[in-house]
């Protein structure tokens, strides 16, 4: 199994792709950490993945809860392997309803967030280790009514290639997984699909499952001469916007 011994960390692991993602390394011998600020739903994902976790409640935009965190995982699992920055969340209104508080309340999470992990990463990951941060199809091509989401997962990917260069002298790789529509509760709960006015086809539509893999593929031995990409998982849907 690839990630036989590693300790891998997923941030947003209490459902959608971070949940299919803890699974995936689990499935692959991997001890997970998996963090989430919802409190409520950690042990309900721990016992519904089995296998060696632990459970690590964590404000992903508070730097301090940050390195916590990642300190409560070194004294139990003793070493860290992979990160994986997959939390995030939306605002949706328009630009001119838009306020300074909103714009941070989406910065911190889908941008700062993963900043504070890669710095954790890079003080305390060994030589080999990997870290794939989650962007968006937003990123490259985006609609009305979430700036603040489209900009962070675009800037998402900036940093991404920033921390390659900065992870490379370290042995540290980082990657992007850059998703399209992934049937996840924060799909259907986005306002423009719920209406019905953006419109999917079954087809445009993927499983976490199908990103997991994605993700494991990067953090992997299989991917060790990738470093700073973006790989897009979407089902061919940016070809067709």
């Amino acid at each position: 199994m690839r990630f036989s011994g590693k300790v891998v960390l997923v941030t947003g692991a209490a459902s959608g792709i971070g949940l299919a993602t803890a699974r995936r390394f689990l499935n692959e011998g991997a001890r997970v950490a998996l963090v989430d600020r919802d409190a409520g739903a950690l042990p309900a994902a721990a016992a519904q993945l089995g296998g060696d976790t632990l459970q690590l409640v964590c404000d992903v935009g508070v730097e301090e809860d940050v390195a916590g965190a990642v300190g409560r995982l070194l004294a139990h699992f003793g070493r860290l392997d992979v990160v994986v920055n997959n939390a995030g969340l939306m605002v949706f209104k328009p630009i001119e309803a838009l306020s300074g508080a909103d714009w941070m309340k989406v910065l911190q999470v889908d941008l700062l967030g993963a900043f504070y992990f890669i710095k954790q990463a890079f003080l305390h990951m060994a030589h080999g280790g990997a870290i794939v941060n989650l962007s968006s199809i937003h990123a490259v091509a985006t609609e009305v009514n979430v700036a603040p989401y489209a900009a962070a997962k675009a800037a998402l990917l900036s940093l991404t290639r920033s921390a390659a260069l900065e992870g490379a002298p370290k042995g540290i790789r980082v990657n992007a997984v850059v998703p399209g529509a992934v049937d996840t509760p924060m799909l259907w709960n986005n306002p423009h699909v719920a209406s019905g006015d953006e419109h999917l086809d079954s087809g445009e539509v993927g499983k976490a499952g199908d990103v997991a893999a994605a993700v494991a593929f990067l953090a992997s031995g299989d991917a060790t001469f990738i470093q700073g990409a973006s790989l897009l998982v979407d089902g061919g849907r940016l070809c067709r916007l």
